[in-house]
């Protein structure tokens, strides 16, 4: 059975003390309310503060938590609710288009699929929640990498890998294919990342019009695809279904 890591157990019992009560507290009173020694306690509450956990106020000398965790927070709140938001519009998509429906946010490099849908054919099929697809071959990459910075940043200073002999991996090309994305306002991979395989996708946006996510469709090219160019039908419904979650979200202009 693997053990836990002390120094971290302490430093969660750290942020759960000081999420209750009186919120701010000094060295001593954390110290002596975990059992620690100050020495110990004062360096787990100095690596904290300087990850942006905990804050120390200057005049009174105690500590609090910090905005960093308040980010997180919000960062999983935004994807709870944007999965919440999604679940109806993307089992619409999946009965309309007959595939497989995908909803992805950006998290470190790579795209996290938060929410799968099946392929509405009974087939056997493997659920995908907690995968990580790349950003510059999938679609839903594509589309999170033309509509949020951070994405075009994760993006562009990292090596771009050929899947197929279809993946964009220079970076002229690349940053074309990115300005067609926000053009038509869609994303697309055929075969660029699985041979065999395509897909659509179409970015979400929340209340502040800030790119919260994608939303996209895939499966096999001989039914995505229509003499090598994706159905236009399906191509609509994406979008149809990215718009709908971004409505429900608060965005106010269409997208």
């Amino acid at each position: 059975m693997a053990r836990n890591i002390q120094s971290l157990e302490r430093a969660a019992a750290m942020l759960r003390l000081l999420a209750g009560g009186e919120r701010r507290l000094g060295l001593s009173d954390i110290a002596s309310t975990l059992g620690l020694a100050k020495g110990t306690a004062h360096g787990i509450l100095r690596t904290l503060q300087q990850e942006g956990f905990v804050e120390q106020d200057e005049a009174s000398g105690r500590y609090q938590l910090g905005a960093e965790l308040l980010r997180l927070g919000n960062s999983y709140l935004d994807v709870h609710e944007l999965r919440a938001r999604a679940l109806v519009w993307t089992d619409d998509l999946a009965r309309a288009s007959g595939e497989s429906v995908y909803l992805g946010v950006l998290h470190q490099q790579g795209v996290l699929i938060v929410h799968h849908v099946f392929r509405p054919d009974d087939s056997r099929q493997v659920l995908e929640v907690g995968a990580m697809h790349p950003l510059h071959s999938t679609a839903l990459g594509k589309v999170l990498s033309a509509y949020d910075p951070v994405a075009h940043s994760e993006v562009t200073e990292t090596e771009r890998q050929a899947f197929t002999a279809r993946t964009v991996t220079g970076e002229p090309e690349f940053e074309g294919v990115l300005d067609l994305t926000r053009a038509r306002g869609w994303g697309s991979d055929v075969e660029e990342t699985w041979e065999g395989v395509a897909s659509v996708a179409a970015p979400i946006h929340d209340r502040r019009r800030l790119p919260v996510g994608a939303v996209g469709i895939t499966g096999a090219v001989e039914r995505v695809c229509d003499d090598g160019e994706l159905r236009s039908e399906l191509v609509a419904a994406v979008r149809d279904c990215a718009r709908a979650v971004s409505r429900d979200l608060g965005a106010l202009r269409r997208f």
